[in-house]
């Protein structure tokens, strides 16, 4: 790693106490080199992290931490953090089965005061934080990190606007790189995009100079009068004011990578009470080439090189799901000009990009507010607008109120597209989607589904678009699609809630959804080998559910298992059960799926095995309850 006198003794924040500026800027630097060179074996979210080091280190040595209490936002900003917090000798089991989270974690270091997977949390929880020292006479600070991209979010305005009113000390730290993962959107964005730096506001600083300098000996008063003018446009323009409209004292904009800057004004607030808010200007993935361009390198998979970011090995899988559907979706807009794409801060991580360089007056990225994003989705549908939603399972669980309220309660024709629907590896417990089936199938008016390949995920979302009942629901996985896909136009539209009976069998049934309908006919196979025959369902409706075809099963079978890579509580296999027993009481029910406990993080098919949800894990449940019923019989 090069010349590093710093880093390897370093034991953790009090050694920052004993060290000048000079010294602090150098340990940034080998943290920085540090984080590069890890990252390119572990993968992660590497360039929010490189952006925020100078600020990590000046926070941690101007503040008392872990008493004074370090809140971070999102997590991806975490990396340096970690490093400085005692943990750079466990940064090689980065995002892996056993080691350090990709994010905040309360029970991984007594540093990481609140965990945080998803984006505008910190003030929130900071302002709690401050409530409960205050309530228990304590006397500490509370600091509340949180990046520009996250002010697009309502819980981040809930949470300033409370605290602001309350006046109770607290500091908000603003990581202004005018990006979260896709460039930023809206009037925030361009209201951060500080005036100090917008050409037209210096055009008048310099005309302002050139009068005053140009006045002649009677009106040298002028020169005084002017800058006095000059300050009140710049309070009047620049982002503080409105910061200090919600109760917040105002310091910045500061050079997030000037440590010396940075340390002064920590050191003179720290001093201050009441809500106080810094703004400082970062550059996200700052020291990394590859990392200095925005969403790409947002984050990166192991076994890329930390020069250029390009992956050591190349794939030769089959596209993922993501990019089979950002395809599809661009294919069939071109078809179709009423529809519209809705993604939320997500246009690569959904694969939409294209469609917003393809289908530029039909796609609207509207930042970290998913909430909004569906009640948009809403209102464009009372207009024979077609929205297809594509967001994040776990992200999505955030609009959920707006999803019943706002589009289930009217019936209006609204595509939610679920990426990263189950479980998603590495990214762990915060970014599972485990829960969608279960909060889907709860609300009326929306239906839900789940294809079991590529080809039917586009063949569903043909049938979304034609929908006009309500919502309708696809989820599918952080995964490569297990075929080769067409285009759109070779795919016709799913009929309308039925299911595929893919393999017949005389013993037990599985009613395989989404992801689990393969390894199910995989399983199958394998037991038919033992003398077991096996019927195998895919039921890529889950609501509406295939009611004759469901019929015809129980008429035929005795023993019923369901597998599904959900939450195995109030899931796809609970209401089939419920639906069953009303059916024929004497048809015995087995569900398999995600148990009710966090799920950590671990490569996918590792997760997948230990929760049963693989070939051997499907066999293995089918055999045992077959056994039950021949000794029962």
């Amino acid at each position: 790693m090069g010349n590093m006198p710093i880093l390897p003794t370093y034991k953790g924040p009090a050694d920052l106490k004993a060290l000048d500026a000079v010294q602090l800027q150098q340990l940034a630097d080998e943290v920085r080199a540090f984080l590069i060179d890890t990252c390119s074996r572990t993968g992660g979210h590497i360039g929010a992290g490189l952006g925020v080091v100078e600020l990590t280190v000046a926070l941690h040595s101007v503040f008392d931490t872990p008493r004074d209490q370090l809140v971070w936002d999102v997590g991806h900003q975490g990396y340096p953090h970690k490093v400085l917090t005692g943990r750079a000798a466990q940064m090689g089991t980065l995002r892996q089965e056993g080691g350090l989270s990709g994010f905040l974690k309360r029970t991984e270091s007594e540093y990481d005061t609140f965990g945080a997977g998803h984006a505008a949390t910190s003030i929130s929880a900071a302002y709690g934080m401050a409530v409960g020292r205050d309530l228990r006479g304590e006397d500490f600070k509370v600091v509340a990190v949180i990046g520009d991209g996250s002010l697009g979010s309502g819980l981040a305005y809930e949470g300033l606007n409370n605290a602001g009113a309350s006046h109770r000390d607290m500091v908000v730290v603003l990581n202004d790189n005018e990006m979260s993962i896709a460039p930023n959107v809206g009037a925030m964005h361009k209201y951060l995009t500080s005036v100090q730096r917008n050409s037209l506001y210096n055009r008048i600083r310099s005309k302002i100079g050139d009068l005053a300098r140009q006045a002649p000996g009677p009106f040298k008063d002028a020169e005084r009068l002017l800058h006095k003018w000059e300050e009140s446009l710049k309070a009047f323009l620049t982002p503080g004011v409105l910061f200090e409209e919600l109760g917040f004292r105002y310091f910045g904009p500061i050079d997030g990578h000037d440590i010396g800057q940075m340390t002064e004004t920590f050191r003179a607030i720290r001093g201050m009470k009441g809500t106080i808010l810094v703004h400082v200007i970062t550059q996200k993935g700052k020291g990394f080439p590859a990392g200095e361009h925005g969403e790409k390198w947002h984050a990166l998979p192991p076994g890329h090189d930390p020069a250029t970011g390009k992956q050591l090995k190349s794939s030769s899988a089959n596209a993922n799901y993501t990019a089979v559907f950002g395809k599809g979706l661009q294919e069939l807009m071109d078809e179709d000009p009423r529809i519209a794409a809705i993604t939320a801060a997500m246009p690569s991580g959904t694969g939409t990009s294209s469609v917003s360089k393809a289908h530029a007056s039909r796609f609207f990225d509207v930042g970290i507010a998913e909430g909004h994003g569906i009640t948009m989705a809403a209102g464009m549908a009372t207009r024979g607008v077609r929205p297809v939603a594509a967001i994040y399972s776990t992200f999505l669980q955030r609009a959920y109120d707006n999803i019943i309220h706002d589009v289930a309660i009217q019936g209006l024709p609204v595509v939610l597209c679920l990426d990263r629907a189950g479980l998603v590896g590495e990214d762990g417990e915060t970014h599972a989607g485990l829960y969608d089936i279960a909060y889907l199938l709860a609300v009326p008016n929306v239906t839900v589904t789940a294809p079991k390949d590529g080809r039917e995920m586009l063949g569903l979302l043909r049938t979304a678009v034609q929908h006009e009942g309500g919502a309708f629901s696809i989820r599918y996985p952080r995964d490569a699609a297990p075929d080769i896909v067409p285009h759109i136009r070779e795919i016709e539209a799913v009929p309308f809630g039925t299911w595929e009976v893919l393999r017949r069998g005389s013993e037990v049934a599985i009613l395989a959804a989404g992801t689990m309908v393969l390894p199910s006919l995989r399983a199958a196979e394998s037991l038919a080998v033992d003398g077991l025959d096996v019927t195998v369902v895919n039921c890529r409706f889950l609501k509406p559910y295939d009611a004759p075809t469901l019929a015809a099963i129980v008429a035929d079978h005795r023993q019923v298992l369901v597998v599904e890579e959900g939450t195995v509580v109030n899931g796809f296999g609970a209401s089939m059960a419920r639906v069953i027993a009303e059916m024929d009481a004497g048809v015995r029910v087995s569900t398999l799926g995600v148990p009710d406990r966090i799920i950590y993080a671990a490569a996918r098919p590792r997760q997948l095995a230990q929760c049963g949800l693989d070939q051997a894990g499907i066999a293995e449940r089918v055999r045992a309850l077959h056994g039950t019923e021949a000794i029962a019989g």
